[in-house]
């Protein structure tokens, strides 16, 4: 089988395919990232003769309709449409949607004389030497351009003037090579042949190919969808982008999308900011049962997978199903339900929740479990403890999409009860409590997901922070606070130990950078007597905690061994085998009270 086609065309040609609609550019990468200098060097490579590399297209395969004829396909561009954009903004003065999502144009001047491309700016404009604008000229009238030129500039060699402008007029009658892909290809063997082309070594996601379907279908109004996904994400993050979609999109800001949105104008939370890739991710799974978005690409097309063929039917179908998901997505009430879900387990802050796909099944089963009619306080426990599993055994780290796919069947095939009780049992034994955890919990990487999930059981436990009295973990955790160590760095640097050694998960503890100094390189048993004569003395100095009590009580919730009060150097290998203990039966106690 042809897999693809490569073809040279002339610019005017692709150009006039995009203004026809029969190349769509799908905005995969949305707004256009180029800078206004980039289109200037494109157009000067153009003139110049240089090559500016291929475009990619795939054709979407032809669908039968109800009346069972068949519908041609569209071209979709795959690569190639920051050049493409370019080439409409400067050629054909259109406008581009820019990195804030504002419409400008991009206007390039040319300077006969010197054969230079410039971006247009005031100085360009008040300078008869240059063509302000490359798009009047290319679309103007040759020789009127060169008559009026010489008439500003008489002293310029007439010649030269007529060589230089019409090589410039002459740009769309450049070739460039197009890789036409055939339609029936499927996502995988297009990401392959995408990748060997691609020089520059950017790879298109799943969710890619999936905006570029849904941005391409203007039958089921694709391109509103994917200003939905799109408009989303950004707002969760910009708030005030509320304001410019109103002054600059009046369409989309009538559609209902928008006003199931309206609510993140005042929203400052930042918990989980979801990009395109899982907002469909989340939305795809929930209303099809399925994982893999490639399938999502073949639905959206029309694909019958039974009978291999493509049907508008199913396309219609697929499109009203994802507009469903993206709406539950959106939904004011089930996002903010979500986040305090997320937060009553102890995740009150992103840095705690470094797996967006755990995060993004977690909002999976939340509304898969909603749209099921499963009792709401049931609802809670569920996701609490499926976001806390899935994090302990790095469910979603290798091959998410597999996973997803296997857990989404599992899942509205068989109440979740009975499903996560088969995971834990496989997954969460005793082995793994008493041996496992403890083992996982000897890194020094910062970012372990055991003690993010560690430090999410002392928010939840409202534990107080090492040595303090009032301030909470969560405190510290929220208002940007340290984590230190048990036994200080410089001393056990001193002592000749290593980054990998000293910086061990079970040395640290968030605890006030005012008790930290106070602290300073001293080993445990010396800065323990401090304390302890302090509270004899009644001069909390170091600490604020009074008694004996109150310092054993702090010990126990930080899963600090109390024999750290006797220990230095010689005893730093046996004090972190203790505290992983201490760590993981923490873990476990919290991970069942979910």
């Amino acid at each position: 089988m042809q897999k693809y086609a490569v073809n040279q065309q002339l610019i005017e040609t692709l150009l006039a395919w995009v203004n026809s609609g029969e190349i769509a550019i799908p905005e995969i990468q949305r707004p256009f990232v180029w800078d206004s200098s980039k289109v200037r060097d494109l157009m000067d490579s153009l003139y110049q003769g240089y090559p500016i590399g291929y475009v990619i297209a795939w054709r979407n395969p032809n669908v039968r309709l109800r009346d069972g004829s068949l519908s041609e396909g569209k071209k979709i561009l795959i690569d190639g449409q920051q050049r493409v954009t370019a080439l409409t903004a400067a050629i054909l003065g259109q406008f581009v949607i820019n990195k804030t999502y504002e419409r400008v144009k991009i206007k390039i001047a040319f300077h006969p004389l010197d054969e230079r491309f410039e971006v247009q700016n005031p100085a360009i404009l008040k300078d008869k030497t240059w063509l302000h604008d490359i798009g009047e000229v290319i679309n103007g009238s040759v020789l009127k351009v060169i008559r009026e030129y010489l008439k500003l500039n008489p002293e310029a060699d007439e010649e030269k003037i007529e060589k230089t402008i019409t090589t410039l007029v002459n740009i769309p009658k450049k070739q460039i090579g197009i890789i036409e892909l055939a339609a029936d290809l499927d996502i995988e063997t297009v990401t392959e042949i995408f990748i060997r082309i691609n020089s520059k070594g950017v790879v298109l996601s799943q969710a890619d190919f999936a905006m570029s379907k849904i941005a391409s279908n203007a039958k089921y109004n694709g391109n509103e969808l994917r200003k939905a996904i799109d408009y989303f994400c950004h707002l969760a993050t910009a708030p005030e982008f509320y304001k410019h979609i109103v002054d600059n999109d009046k369409e989309f800001a009538k559609t209902e999308f928008f006003q199931k949105m309206q609510w993140l104008k005042t929203e400052n939370e930042d918990l989980y900011d979801p990009d395109y890739n899982d907002l469909i991710r989340v939305a795809f799974t929930t209303q099809f049962n399925r994982g893999r978005l490639s399938d999502l690409v073949s639905l959206l097309s029309g694909r019958n997978f039974e009978t291999r063929t493509y049907e508008d039917s199913i396309a219609e179908a697929s499109f009203a199903t994802l507009k469903i998901g993206v709406n539950n997505f959106i939904n004011e009430t089930n996002f903010k339900r979500f986040l305090m879900i997320i937060k009553s387990a102890g995740f009150i802050s992103p840095k705690l929740i470094r797996s967006q796909n755990a995060i993004n099944f977690a909002y999976i089963v939340y509304l898969k479990l909603k749209e099921l009619g499963v009792n709401s306080v049931a609802i809670e426990s569920y996701v609490r403890r499926w976001l806390v599993y899935s994090i302990l055994t790095g469910r979603y780290s290798g091959a998410p999409e597999s996973a997803f796919d296997f857990d989404i069947k599992q899942i509205s095939q068989k109440p979740f009860d009975e499903y996560l009780k088969e995971k834990e049992e496989g997954e969460l034994s005793d082995a793994f409590w008493n041996a496992s955890l403890p083992q996982s919990l000897d890194t020094s990487v910062a970012s372990s997901p055991y003690f993010h999930v560690f430090l999410a059981s002392q928010v939840k436990a409202n534990d107080r922070g090492f040595l303090s009295k009032d301030v909470l973990v969560s405190h510290l955790i929220s208002l940007r606070g340290d984590i230190h160590h048990l036994f200080p760095k410089d001393y056990l640097k001193k002592n000749g130990l290593d980054r990998s050694k000293y910086n061990q998960i079970a040395n640290y503890v968030y605890m006030q950078s005012e008790i930290n100094i106070k602290v300073g390189n001293n080993p445990p048993k010396d800065y323990f007597e401090i304390v302890k004569s302090q509270m004899i003395a009644n001069n909390q100095q170091v600490s604020g905690l009074a008694t004996e009590q109150h310092l054993l009580d702090n010990l126990k919730m930080n899963c600090v061994p109390i024999e750290i009060q006797q220990m230095s150097i010689d005893n730093y290998n046996d004090f972190l085998t203790i505290r992983r203990k201490l760590m993981a039966i923490k873990i476990k106690e919290y991970y069942h009270s979910l």
